[in-house]
């Protein structure tokens, strides 16, 4: 089994959800002190998110990569922003200034109004015909400086050098989405494939379906993309103290209409498929499963990741084990404080969830905390719970 990683998202400011600051530029201190917490509390990648009204990810990329050292970049790019040989140079670029730390996540455009801001006005079904050509030519881009003559139905050139190549050799290729075309493209050629928080039944039939387009696609068992998997955990000592924290940032989201979105929203129902399915599954109850809350998700239309993790950090440990248990490789946790709640994962879920793992490797049956079962409750690996659990932030 693949080691589990952790993703965090980054952004510009400390504008967020809960405290919209409108107009908000680029705060360096802020930036820079992000994502060397990150790097400090063993989060293995950050997502620089796009939008059309939002900074530029290469920019603010480049930028967590020169102040960290472990930390990997995940760049988020439309194809209809950037001609694909730039992107393969681009890309490569920060990949060499950052030491081979970058990875690229492809967003095809889900929703028509957004692409049309900058000047996209192709059907959904061309948009990801559009990205699977794109990624086959950052593929062969990087493979070789030989010169490329392309003809394709989305982009022609001719004689194309690239003398920039990825420090090994490539760059992992992120692709999501909920759609027959995004299981289709994304199984046959992405290495990540990055799916929004569902109840483990769904989760699963996604998966089963990405492996089946890999598996279609001629690729090996070893060789299907890792499965990424979004969630908002909302942290706190005790179960009633979690649940009281949820209500207040349900309440403070419903007062901001999702807050400050990554691009204007709309009110219309929207248009990915990814958002309609988590809004046909929040209909079917707030808590499913162990401690995966929806009204986040009714609450911001299902625009963008909204899908809660409610609980202490026994809780939320053992959700996210759920999860690897089914498959899922890469686990994305973002809060309602980016900063706060990143410092607080990082000191009570992602050693919590990477303690139980190498514990049941090593044969040690342990409750969900990472700490072994005893049957009195004492300390065996480390601090007792309820004082491990006291400094996390209501």
């Amino acid at each position: 089994m693949a080691p589990t990683e952790f993703i965090s998202v980054t952004f510009p400011n400390d504008n967020t959800e809960l405290a919209p600051k409108p107009g908000a530029g680029v705060d360096t201190d802020f930036l820079v002190k992000y994502a060397r917490a990150l790097d400090d509390n063993d989060y293995n990648y950050t997502l620089i998110p796009y939008g059309s009204a939002s900074f530029d990810p290469f920019t603010l990329g480049a930028t967590v990569a020169a102040v960290t050292r472990k930390l990997k970049i995940i760049i988020a790019l439309r194809p209809n922003t950037m001609y694909p040989t730039v992107a393969a140079k681009q890309l490569a670029t920060l990949d060499q200034l950052s030491h081979g730390r970058v990875v690229v996540h492809f967003i095809a455009g889900g929703d028509d109004v957004e692409q049309a801001r900058e000047g996209d006005f192709l059907s959904k079904d061309e948009r990801y015909a559009r990205q699977e050509e794109y990624i086959k030519i950052l593929r062969q881009a990087w493979a070789s400086s030989d010169p490329i003559n392309w003809e394709g139905k989305y982009y022609t050139f001719k004689d194309f050098r690239n003398n920039v190549r990825p420090v090994n050799g490539t760059i992992p290729v992120s692709v999501g989405g909920s759609s027959p075309e995004a299981y289709r493209i994304g199984g046959a050629l992405a290495d990540i494939f990055g799916l929004w928080g569902e109840p483990l039944k769904e989760t699963k039939e996604q998966i089963d379906r990405i492996y089946a387009a890999a598996d279609a696609a001629g690729r090996a068992p070893n060789d299907r993309p890792k499965i990424w998997v979004t969630f908002r955990p909302i942290l706190a000592e005790t179960e009633e103290l979690a649940w009281k924290k949820a209500h207040n940032i349900l309440d403070l989201l419903k007062k901001n209409r999702a807050g400050p979105a990554i691009y204007p929203s709309s009110d219309k129902a929207p248009q990915n498929v990814g958002s309609q399915r988590l809004l046909e599954i929040a209909k079917k109850g707030e808590v499913q499963d162990r401690a995966l809350w929806y009204p986040t998700v009714t609450a911001t239309g299902a625009r963008g990741a909204s899908t809660a993790l409610v609980g202490s950090p026994q809780t939320l440990i053992d959700s996210i084990l759920d999860y690897v248990d089914l498959g899922c490789d890469l686990i994305s946790i973002r809060g309602y404080d980016n900063y706060h709640d990143a410092l607080d994962y990082g000191r009570y879920i992602i050693p919590g969830v990477r303690k139980a793992l190498k514990e049941r490797a090593n044969g040690v049956e342990t409750n969900g905390n990472g700490i072994e079962a005893n049957g009195h409750g004492q300390e065996v690996n480390g601090e007792r719970p309820a004082k491990r659990a006291r400094a996390i932030r209501e």
